[in-house]
């Protein structure tokens, strides 16, 4: 589906029309609807300038791991592989910490989803970017009332601070 808008409320609930989560969701007006083919088709064709997507945890070089939850059955691992690949961009959006344990390591600990993909992480803590070229990490933004310091003990691996850090 393309043009998703908010979860719907008690009456507006279509049991058809659910996210890749399984959520019931509601289109915006204009929205669309197409085949999993013809989504794939998109992405793997690199049709897509940015792509949105969770993560478990990522590496001081942009490395992702999302696809499969320490402990719990999966089925498969999905379409975050083509998501990662086939995107121009790479946005992750995360907690900063999984009940204190940091998600951003030095080297992933999990399957990674792919090498070198991400090119900005946000989180409840901070905004990171990854140069290019470099794979080089840099704190962009934090949160209001945090400081570089708490950034640094709640992310356990080494990363720039930009020097037009600021508060988001």
């Amino acid at each position: 589906m393309l043009g998703i808008d908010r979860f719907p409320t008690e009456e507006e609930v279509d049991p058809d029309l659910i996210n890749a989560g399984k959520q019931t969701v509601t289109m915006r007006t204009g929205g669309s609807y197409f085949s999993s083919s013809e989504s794939f088709a998109m992405i793997r064709g690199g049709h897509m300038d940015l792509s949105i997507l969770g993560g478990l945890q990522i590496s001081a070089e942009g490395d992702l791991a999302n696809w499969i939850i320490p402990g719990k059955m999966v089925k498969g691992m999905g379409g975050a592989m083509d998501l990662v690949s086939g995107a121009s961009k790479v946005i992750v959006t995360m907690e900063h910490t999984a009940k204190g344990n940091h998600k951003f390591l030095e080297k992933c600990t999990l399957p990674l989803t792919g090498s070198h993909v991400v090119d900005m992480a946000i989180t409840d803590m901070a905004v990171f970017s990854w140069d290019k070229h470099t794979r080089a990490m840099t704190l962009q933004e934090i949160a209001p009332g945090l400081s570089p310091e708490d950034i640094k003990s709640a992310t356990g691996c080494d990363f720039n601070i930009s020097p037009n850090l600021k508060e988001f």
